[in-house]
């Protein structure tokens, strides 16, 4: 529930920048650069989620992924981005928007192939449920115990 002293609105540059992936070693690698703020967390929200991404040049948003429950969407707020899907590549510039079925097995992520820092807002729902397949390397996400973690596609965990 909301807490009603809170603002209601906010400059998203005063939420807390993260940095990096959780992914274990090398599929961190290309995502190093990447900086998130929890918009969603920073209201409380538990329907859905909502960051605003700033990728670096030569970085890359994720692995490409699609999600067992859970919905995706974004939209580019400033630069120049390449999706990656199983169709192929397509830029998407400020003001365009992406979104992604939960269930659909269609492997994407953005790429960002030019000399300047892009800015996205993705919102995803946040069903713990969800499992997460990774198409092109040797990494999925399964609910182990009740947790979300990183195995191997033959089903071992990857080594904290």
């Amino acid at each position: 529930m909301n807490d009603k002293n809170k603002p209601a609105a906010i400059d998203p540059h005063t939420v807390e920048a993260r940095h990096g992936t959780g992914y274990p070693a090398p599929f961190d690698a290309d995502c190093t650069q990447r900086e998130k703020r929890r918009l969603g967390d920073a209201f409380a929200l538990t329907q859905f989620g909502v960051n605003m991404t700033h990728l670096s040049p030569g970085q890359m948003s994720a692995q490409r992924h699609w999600h067992s429950r859970e919905d995706e969407f974004t939209m580019v707020l400033e630069g120049e981005l390449v999706l990656v899907t199983d169709a192929g590549e397509q830029t998407v510039r400020a003001g365009m928007v992406m979104g992604f079925s939960a269930g659909a097995e269609n492997g994407h992520h953005l790429v960002n192939r030019t000399d300047s820092v892009a800015v996205y807002l993705e919102v995803g729902s946040r069903d713990p449920r969800d499992e997460c397949d990774y198409p092109d390397i040797d990494m999925l996400v399964r609910l182990v115990d009740g947790e979300q973690i990183f195995v191997h596609k033959d089903g071992t965990p990857y080594d904290e």
